[in-house]
């Protein structure tokens, strides 16, 4: 994960850090942007699915997520932008009292971090993440 301004950084409360593709054919997504911005994709095993990490020119700039299941069955492809914060489950009380929906909750990624999915008021989707601690 990373700051999208620089990318060997460790993430700051409140940049946007990370940026998702969620698509329903990832053969397809890597194909177009492999053609047309010349990125590389390497995939990495997740439990029961493989995520995959987007390259630019050697730097890590995205991921990119295959949507299964029923409960994405009426979500269309999109990109997600990930926001790193101090303390994502501090965080998502604060957003709640603000207005905001909490569509998934608070979760730990392995080797990653602690994220969240919200709805803010007005209707974006937005993630929340508290990386892990490099040392950790």
């Amino acid at each position: 994960m990373s700051n999208a301004n620089d990318c060997g950084a460790p993430p700051k409360h409140g940049a946007v850090c990370w940026n998702e593709l969620n698509v329903r054919d990832v053969e397809r997504a890597k194909k177009f942007y492999s053609q047309t911005l010349g990125w590389d994709f390497e995939g990495v095993p997740m439990e029961g699915f493989t995520y995959w990490i987007i390259s630019s020119q050697g730097a890590r700039v995205g991921g990119m997520f295959e949507m299964k299941g029923p409960e994405l069955a009426g979500v269309p492809e999109h990109w997600l932008t990930y926001i790193g914060v101090d303390d994502v489950d501090a965080r998502l009380e604060k957003a709640k009292a603000a207005g905001a929906i909490i569509c998934k909750d608070a979760l730990e990624i392995p080797g990653v971090g602690r994220m969240a999915v919200l709805q803010q008021p007005g209707g974006a989707f937005v993630a929340w993440m508290t990386p892990k601690p490099p040392s950790a």
